[in-house]
């Protein structure tokens, strides 16, 4: 499974198009993030890769974990944000109004 580190300073068009490519390759690919600006730019490119991909057809659900890493030895909690390909459900919903 492909896992990128996603910062504050990540553009979240760069992250979704690697996101959407290790989707259509390998079916999922995780985006890992410590921090509120973080997590903030990755889900910016989760939506961005679900539009992309939706030109292919496929539709993407995310599921958020925590996990602890190290960095220099030191244990911070992050947010990991696994990204998967989804099974088409044939169901149309419509936005009421």
């Amino acid at each position: 499974m492909l896992s990128f580190r996603v910062s504050s300073a990540s553009e979240p068009g760069s992250v979704a198009g690697a996101l959407a490519g290790g989707i259509r390759s390998c079916g999922e690919a995780v985006l890992v993030t410590i921090g509120a600006g973080a997590l903030n730019q990755a889900v910016k490119a989760v939506v961005i890769a679900s539009d992309f991909l939706r030109e292919y057809e496929t539709e993407i659900a995310m599921e958020p974990s925590f996990s602890v890493v190290d960095i220099d030895g030191v244990e911070k909690t992050a947010i990991r944000l696994r990204v998967y390909a989804k099974k088409r459900s044939g169901i149309v919903l419509r936005r009421a109004g």
